[in-house]
């Protein structure tokens, strides 16, 4: 097994997520194997209880994981399938050395983070490595290792020294440093500053661990002579200095590494140099190019609580994009705090009100995500109103879809108190019910989470077209309450579909109104198995109605349009905006370069 491990210094946020996913994008396209570990220096278990304003979404992993987004980063890039044990986290690390000491495995001795702790560390690393992720038997290649933080974090030091110890265990060739740090442009000279680099990769170094790589990120590229002034005082040679400048998406990540023999450098300190390929990064570099010049717009209206922290939808913003992109609009992301479309925010403060209403209501499609909570709750009801009554393309995620059906409740059966019981315990008409297997006394871990199945009881709906006419498909949940199994039949009779249920039929997984162009509630969180190239359904349903183009995706089951021999999907013309379709009703052509004469880019 070889090992890369990617460290952070000077801020934290520099990217260190997505430029590890990167380069495992850039080694699994030279023809290797890869898995990937994220340490995260804290003593929570796991990200499950911790608000998104504290550390952005908690991703959900098939095994029911509650984990750092960034592991989402890494299955979106790599299109892996990971485990709650990719994520290291000290408290999960302390419970293990604990839970021996309480069995009495150390025998006798005294308890220490050295050698205890950093022991447990390298051999989680270890077991870990092992595992496959990419749906092959066999250990992968190489493990990307992301140390969370910054390098002099206090938190961090036991793992430092794990892996400093690690390094030396697995010996020359099997493990390589690579080291994210930031290189300031001050605005007053112009100039490239070098120091902070220079001090973190001292401090590196004075921890036992030594840089093979400098990744720095900066706002364009480095100059030669600050590439030659960090391999100077850095002792990291210059070619294996790469500079990660800003970039309109970050799908440029892998293709800037590789422009820069990112590759050859890593592919050389682990000794794999006559093992691997040239990368092949075609498919990845026409998507991002793709995505570069889309002009035509689609506006999404997010409705919810957390609008004022991106990174707290961030799945949900990648799964729109790659719906986005698959359809080949420009997504314009319109952010609505629920709180404002309120009528108590109309007496308190107007303007906001107003304008919370005029995105609204200049929005093709509205998305109401997940969360907890009763604020906002009556925001996100109207938002369901008014996407019901108006005929606006509509997706609900998991609260989303509770709410969907506490508002038709409340607005065609005319049951004006009809709530969650999450919002009101003494409802009576409780439309949304805690389940029964939850807990009221501990929040870690208790919801119904990871992969279910869900069955389709509608063979002609939206959803199970999209999906492709499958009988069943398998997704992410992670909830305390679900819709009230008793209210069922008399919400069908009035007009409300629940396409489908989980095995038991107890559960309602998806609602349709087949009266609307697109009006979709998943108990489910499609978002979190969207991948670049392949679009979750539901949100590809979302954006091709919001487009007016559902009609032809559900002709073709869940395709934009019909695949080539070479897998690739045909393709759009867009003319100053406008698709253009051929005779057929599948869309075919190029790219507009704005001047209406159709020559533009080719995919």
């Amino acid at each position: 097994m070889k090992y890369v491990l990617v460290t952070g210094g000077v801020v934290s946020g520099l990217g260190k997520g997505v430029t590890a996913s990167s380069i495992g994008v850039l080694l699994k396209a030279c023809g290797l194997r890869v898995t990937s570990i994220k340490i995260d220096p804290y003593l929570n278990t796991d990200a499950g209880t911790m608000s998104p304003f504290e550390h952005g979404e908690v991703f959900v992993l098939d095994d029911g994981g509650e984990v750092d987004l960034d592991l989402g980063n890494y299955e979106r890039f790599l299109d892996t399938t990971l485990t709650r044990d990719n994520n290291i986290t000290t408290g999960k690390i302390y419970q293990s050395v604990i839970n021996k000491e309480r069995k009495g495995d150390y025998l006798g001795k005294t308890v220490q983070v050295v050698p205890h702790i950093t022991d447990a560390i390298q051999e989680w690393i270890e077991r870990v490595a092992m595992v496959p992720v990419d749906g092959k038997e066999g250990p992968a290649d190489v493990c990307v290792i992301e140390l969370g933080g910054t390098i002099g974090d206090i938190e961090s030091m036991p793992f430092v020294e794990a892996l400093g110890q690690f390094s030396y265990r697995v010996g020359p060739g099997n493990f390589l440093l690579i080291h994210v740090s930031l290189v300031p442009v001050l605005n007053v000279v112009g100039e490239q500053k070098t120091k902070p680099t220079q001090h973190s990769v001292r401090g590196l170094r004075g921890l036992g661990l030594t840089p093979n790589i400098l990744a720095c990120r900066s706002t364009k590229a480095l100059d030669e002579n600050v590439k030659g002034k960090l391999a100077q005082f850095c002792h990291v040679p210059a070619e294996n200095i790469v500079t990660l400048y800003d970039v309109p998406n970050i799908w440029h990540i892998p293709l800037l590494l590789k422009d820069q023999m990112a590759h050859e450098a890593i592919l050389k300190g682990l000794d794999l140099l006559g093992v691997a390929r040239e990368p092949d990064l075609e498919e990845w570099t026409a998507r991002t190019k793709i995505f570069d010049v889309l002009q035509a717009p689609v506006r999404i209206a997010m409705v919810g609580k957390y609008t004022g922290l991106s990174d707290a939808y961030l799945s949900v913003l990648k799964a729109l994009l790659h719906a986005s992109v698959a359809c080949r609009r420009k997504l314009i992301v319109d952010w609505v705090a629920a709180g404002d479309l309120e009528d108590a925010t109309a007496k308190e403060a107007p303007d906001a009100h107003k304008a919370a209403w005029d995105l609204l209501k200049g929005a093709d499609g509205v998305l109401v995500p997940g969360g907890f909570g009763d604020r906002g709750v009556q925001g996100k009801i109207l938002a369901a109103k008014y996407a019901r009554e108006n005929k606006v393309p509509y997706l609900g995620i998991c609260l989303g879809m509770q709410i969907a059906v506490i508002e038709f409740a409340r607005s065609v059966l005319n049951l004006h108190d009809a709530n969650s019981t999450e919002f009101d315990p003494d409802t009576k008409t409780p439309c949304v019910i805690f389940m029964p297997e939850g807990s009221k006394t501990h929040m870690g871990g208790t919801m119904r989470l990871g992969s279910r199945r869900t069955y389709f009881k509608v063979v002609d709906c939206k959803s199970a077209k999209l999906y492709g006419n499958v009988s069943f498909v398998d997704e992410r949940h992670r909830h305390r309450y679900e819709v009230n199994p008793d209210m069922v039949s008399q919400l069908e009779k009035a007009g409300l579909s629940f396409v489908g249920k989980d095995e038991t039929g107890q559960r309602m997984e998806i609602i349709e109104l087949p009266t609307h162009p697109y009006f979709v509630g998943a108990q489910f969180h499609p978002e979190f198995k969207s991948r670049p190239g392949k679009p979750s359904a539901l949100f590809l349903g979302l954006i091709a109605a919001a487009c007016g183009n559902l009609e032809t995706v559900l002709q073709n089951n869940g395709h934009v349009g019909k695949p080539l021999s070479n897998g690739h999907l045909t393709t759009k013309t867009y003319q100053n905006g406008n698709i253009f379709k051929s005779s057929n009703g599948l869309v075919d052509g190029v790219y507009s370069n704005g001047n209406g004469n159709g020559n533009g880019v080719h995919w």
